[in-house]
């Protein structure tokens, strides 16, 4: 039998830098809130069964989805950092997934995110003994600064990705290294960081340039223009 996939969106931050007077993943882009349009490119894959939200404590924002796209979405309260609140969206899937069973953890402010990445993605991952995640090689020239902003050098780009979300992993091994990055006072930014630091090796599947992470200002428009490009961007009348 086919392991279920679940999908887990941390969803707790304040998006500073975007110079919202909200939370960033409450911006409307297009007439709809900027994470309605993340889950739904989640759930509109027939794979994925259902969502786990890690929310702010107090949320004055949140809809009060209990589905969309007739799955299950589920609420939580989520933690300090990311880590945190990832695994407190994990611990809102207990009981509904087994050890075995694949989790998607995806950013909030990814809301462009491709359907054709999502596949690919789980079709590879799933394959992969350790899991995977979306990222793109980077193309541009790295520089090497110093302290005083300066350049020293190049650096090699040739084996450089920029990780991307979502990121695929099975559900005990992914709580298992998240709880022994916490007990170990380590941070990660990214799940795979949590394996990583265990000298496991992630897949890196390529993404697309399109899945944008919203954080400044300027990029609430892009992401209306990729919304558009994919043919989602019909405002509601």
């Amino acid at each position: 039998m086919t392991a279920a996939v679940w999908a887990v969106v941390p969803a707790a931050g304040v998006g500073s830098r975007s110079g919202s007077s909200r939370p960033k993943q409450y911006v409307e882009l297009l007439g709809r809130p900027m994470l309605q349009w993340t889950l739904e490119a989640l759930l509109a894959h027939p794979g994925v069964a259902g969502v786990a939200v890690a929310l702010a404590d107090g949320d004055p924002y949140w809809p009060g989805w209990t589905e969309l796209a007739g799955k299950p979405v589920l609420t939580t309260t989520g933690g300090a950092d990311r880590s945190a609140s990832v695994r407190a969206g994990l611990r809102a899937l207990e009981g509904r997934v087994a050890a075995r069973d694949w989790v998607l953890v995806h950013d909030a402010a990814r809301p462009c995110l491709p359907a054709a990445d999502l596949d690919r993605l789980l079709q590879e991952g799933r394959r992969h003994p350790v899991g995977a995640l979306l990222a793109l090689p980077v193309a541009d020239t790295l520089k090497q600064a110093n302290e005083r902003g300066e350049s020293l050098g190049c650096l090699p780009r040739e084996l450089a990705w920029r990780a991307l979300t979502p990121q695929l992993f099975r559900f005990a091994p992914l709580c298992a290294a998240l709880d022994r990055a916490a007990s170990d006072g380590a941070t990660v930014t990214d799940e795979a960081g949590a394996f990583e630091r265990l000298g496991l090796t992630p897949l890196l599947v390529p993404g697309s340039t399109c899945n944008l992470k919203v954080t400044h200002a300027g990029d609430f428009a892009l992401a209306e223009f990729w919304l558009r490009q994919a043919g989602r961007g019909a405002i509601p009348g």
